[in-house]
């Protein structure tokens, strides 16, 4: 493991791992942004209602939280190889050809056929992107400390790559949704290239050493792994993402898109801006994963998680409250940091509290199949719910503003009960123990 983190433009594991998830967002922003209006879209989509929607988002989690899960033990067991994370970009470089020949037809043929459709595209899509996006950064983040580079800086460039593909897949929606997929497919093969064949010397190295039978072993044992889920302090961490970070799909994908779009005079220009704001959102999501490390250090990687939650409950809730395009603009750019105050304190808690070397079991199952599992059990009923409030309350579009305000609640109710549960950084140390600027600058005044 590397002692001290060198430049990172001369630390090749860096750049390589930043390239591959760069790729990676690429290859799944560039649809995923506009899966939610392609569902739903009479004009350029397939046209369903959101009970019909959160059908799909509800089995498409279910799919992903068992793929998640067996990613997460696989990769565990791998360490630094590559071999699943080849095959995931293998996948989603076919998302094109699958959605164009396989999943569109079967979904618009309806009855059983539509039912077949969606089971099958839950699972290509899952095993692509969904449960690949954890795989992917559970791979960056063990690449980051083994080779020394900070995590942060390597996944900003994955929000880079979406920000830059959110700009141009409203356009290119308005033209054929088609060519969203068809852009992740070439996308995809680029990730392939990255992972199959760009393999720095010291990945070498350390693989080499790793295939040493008389090597110290470095990965769990799938008892460990299996004991992952026994451990009570997981379970608390749990409920609390279920409870927040599910509501990224239900909120930002599933519902958000639709009503933006109905804030404009025509869908066009709708899904259009939608695309421009999505993309310039996620720039600064982008520069935000440089920022939230620093603001961890000054307040902690607890209060940084709270603090995600916060933002999270203000901005769903204030969407509602608002009803202009420039306003609830400037409330959806409140994602941009919300998203790095999840995803990093996140991997941090679990490197702090747990085991280093179950780090990726613990991401998938402490994260993002609790977000998945989330998502199982909201899509559907806030899916109806939003259908119901829309026949009941249609002026101003106050069916969805008031869907809003009861999944704000929800991330309020989370809030409360984080603020008693997740643990202080300094209990039960498990892992790398976490420091605040404030506790570096006491310990060096008390070694002087």
């Amino acid at each position: 493991m590397a002692s001290a983190h060198k430049s990172v433009w001369k630390n090749p594991s860096y750049l390589q791992s930043s390239f591959g998830i760069f790729m990676f967002f690429c290859s799944w922003g560039i649809w995923w942004s506009f899966f939610s209006r392609w569902l739903t879209d009479p004009t350029h989509g397939l046209g369903m209602t959101s009970a019909q929607q959160g059908q799909i988002y509800s089995i498409n989690s279910l799919a992903t939280l068992i793929i998640m899960f067996a990613y997460g033990t696989i990769q565990d067991q791998l360490g630094i190889k590559r071999k699943l994370v080849i095959f995931v970009s293998a996948v989603a470089a076919c998302v094109g050809p699958f959605v164009q020949f396989v999943y569109a037809p079967m979904l618009q043929a309806g009855g059983t056929t539509r039912f077949i459709g969606v089971l099958i595209g839950s699972i290509v899509l899952s095993a692509g992107f969904m449960a690949g996006c954890s795989l992917f950064e559970a791979v960056t983040e063990r690449y980051s400390r083994k080779f020394g580079f900070e995590y942060g800086q390597s996944r900003a460039w994955g929000s880079f790559g979406y920000a830059i593909v959110a700009l141009c897949a409203g356009f290119l929606f308005n033209i054929n949704p088609m060519l969203n997929f068809w852009v992740g497919s070439i996308c995809g093969l680029g990730m392939l290239c990255v992972y199959a064949f760009w393999v720095p010397a010291e990945q070498k190295e350390e693989l080499k050493k790793e295939a040493d039978p008389n090597a110290a072993p470095t990965n769990p044992s799938f008892k460990e792994m299996i004991a992952v889920l026994k451990m009570p302090t997981l379970w608390v961490l749990i409920v609390f993402m279920l409870l927040t970070n599910p509501f990224y799909t239900v909120f930002d994908q599933q519902m958000f898109p639709t009503y933006y779009a109905n804030l404009f005079p025509t869908e066009e220009i709708g899904n259009a801006t939608y695309g421009t704001l999505n993309g310039f959102q996620v720039f600064l999501e982008s520069a935000m994963m440089g920022v939230v490390p620093i603001i961890m250090k000054k307040i902690g990687v607890r209060n940084a998680l709270l603090l995600g939650a916060t933002v999270m409950f203000l901005r769903i809730g204030l969407c509602g409250v608002f009803h202009d395009p420039i306003t609830v603009s400037i409330v959806k750019l409140f994602h941009s940091i919300e998203v790095p105050l999840f995803c990093l304190p996140a991997f941090r808690y679990f490197t702090l509290h747990f085991d280093t070397k179950l780090s990726a079991t613990l991401y998938m199952v402490g994260f993002q199949i609790a977000s998945q599992v989330g998502q199982v059990i909201f899509s559907t009923p806030l899916g109806a719910f939003h259908d119901k409030m829309a026949q009941i309350l249609p002026n101003n579009d106050m069916g969805s503003r008031v869907t809003f305000w009861v999944i704000s609640a929800i991330v309020l109710c989370a809030l409360i009960y984080g603020f008693f549960v997740i643990k202080h950084d300094d209990q039960e140390v498990g892992g790398d123990p976490f420091y605040t600027d404030k506790q570096l600058r006491q310990m060096e005044a008390a070694k002087a």
